[in-house]
């Protein structure tokens, strides 16, 4: 496996992939290491957990570093999500015990309660646009739970993961418990089907979604997918439209836009919709786009330069299907370079701004996974919700409305989305059950919820004498 750095096209590293027999060779281990760590005390597995967020805060510098490499994240942004690593290491190490202690259940059968229990090797198929968030949001809750781990992480992010498992171990993990398997994509439909591999969560695209659950559907195996977004940000006529721009725009572009949970489409009611159009391309173009390594950089390049391809071409085929460019449209260095004058400039694309966008348009249909907001006009606050649920996705939703009475009733009746909020973006928090519904898939992590997903939820019940 080879990656390259996207900010300027060069080999960043290159790492062997293991063959079928270390394969087998590790799943057996973190069967082996689950059958011990099961047992351990919940005071211990707290104590890994802390230990963990130490050595993260250790290596802030560093990792963020490691992330801007590989997958172009800006160092602020990465430090943040180190930051957030930390917490919710902490969170569950604080949590845990209380999340998984038994319920005593009233019946007339005798004692009955239910218990949590760990269920084995769990298999993470992990993406590269948060590689360090994503990995902990499912490794500090089954860890806690109890389970082993093994993650097969993005391909373009190999020192990410490998960093991870590090820390671990220097954090004090049992040898084995926490493995990553360097695998193609097409070699994770064994490592499913493996006997000792109990269950596997998967956050990507709804395709790799589909074929992972299919494979783990057959073997009977449980799942957890977190996958595609169109979030939708629905701003109302009594808005205030100054903040719902930069609210707006924030969530559009963290992480260079390459986030499920970003803002994707702006849905704006009809009388505001040109002053909206004017305050979000002037804070559009205000952004700094450069270096991932230089503090003063806002925007990062796209993480592959195939994804940066791929987005452009949907922003022109919205373009020819009759939606209007009002910022951005261009592949830097597209007029004069050659192809390898234009790698050596970077993956980048510029903050863009498309208008006018109806069905029929990939902007309104599909999930555009970069920097680039798609304004969708309504007629009206009915129109607008109907806009909003028409879509094959629902991880999550906003709703921007001086009516903070109406605007919760929006987000809880009618807005169908895994998480919803107003006046602000969606954000995933380790105290929040986090997950989608239709194509944004199923099951939650984080919080009470997601401690749960991978446990045997076990009902004891004991006759009286």
């Amino acid at each position: 496996m080879e990656t390259v750095n996207p900010a300027n096209g060069e080999r960043e590293y290159q790492v062997e992939t293991d063959s079928d027999e270390i394969v087998t060779r590790k799943i057996e281990r973190a069967s082996e290491a689950f059958s011990a760590w099961r047992l351990t005390p919940m005071r211990e597995r707290a104590a890994l957990m802390n230990r963990t967020a130490g050595e993260l805060e250790k290596r802030r510098e560093d990792l963020a570093a490691t992330m801007a490499r590989e997958m172009g994240k800006p160092v602020t942004e990465g430090r943040s999500e180190i930051d957030k690593c930390a917490w919710v290491c902490r969170y569950f190490a604080e949590k845990a015990g209380a999340f998984l202690a038994p319920r005593d259940i009233e019946t007339d059968q005798g004692r009955s309660y239910v218990c949590y229990q760990a269920i084995g090797v769990i298999l993470a198929v992990m993406p590269w646009n948060f590689p360090f968030w994503q990995v902990f949001r499912f490794a500090a809750p089954n860890l806690m739970a109890g389970n082993a781990a093994l993650l097969k992480h993005a391909s373009n992010v190999p020192q990410c993961a490998m960093a991870i498992e590090e820390i671990l171990r220097r954090a004090g993990a049992p040898p084995y418990l926490f493995q990553n398997l360097f695998v193609p994509g097409s070699k994770v439909g064994t490592v499913v089907s493996h006997p000792a591999v109990q269950a596997v969560t998967l956050t990507g695209s709804t395709n790799a979604g589909r074929s992972v659950a299919g494979t783990a559907g057959s073997a009977l195996k449980k799942t957890v997918m977190e996958l595609g977004g169109s979030d939708a940000y629905v701003v109302l006529e009594d808005a205030d439209l100054e903040a719902a721009a930069s609210t707006c725009v924030q969530s559009r572009l963290i992480n260079g836009g390459q986030s499920c949970i970003a803002a994707k489409r702006f849905i704006i009611v009809a009388p505001q919709r040109q002053r909206f159009e004017e305050l979000v391309v002037q804070k559009m173009r205000a952004v700094t786009m450069g270096d991932p390594l230089d503090d003063a950089t806002q925007l990062g390049p796209m993480a592959r330069f195939d994804l940066r391809d791929e987005l452009h071409a949907q922003v022109m085929a919205s373009v020819r299907n009759g939606a209007r460019l009002l910022l951005g449209g261009t592949i830097p260095g597209t007029e004069g370079d050659s192809a390898e004058e234009r790698v050596r400039k970077g993956a980048y694309y510029p903050p863009t701004v498309l208008t006018g966008v109806v069905p029929g348009m990939p902007a309104y249909h599909d999930e555009l996974f970069g920097p680039v907001a798609a304004i969708i006009p309504a007629v009206d606050q009915e129109d607008a919700i109907r806009i909003a649920n028409d879509t094959c996705f629902g991880l999550g939703a906003a709703v921007f409305t001086r009516n903070l009475a109406e605007g919760e009733r929006l987000a809880r009746e009618e807005l169908q989305a895994g998480t919803c909020v107003v006046n602000k973006f969606v954000a995933s928090d380790p105290r929040l059950p986090f997950g989608g519904i239709k194509q944004s898939g199923y099951g939650r992590e984080l919080a009470e919820e997601g401690i749960r997903e991978f446990t045997n939820i076990k009902t004891v019940v004991v006759a009286r004498d």
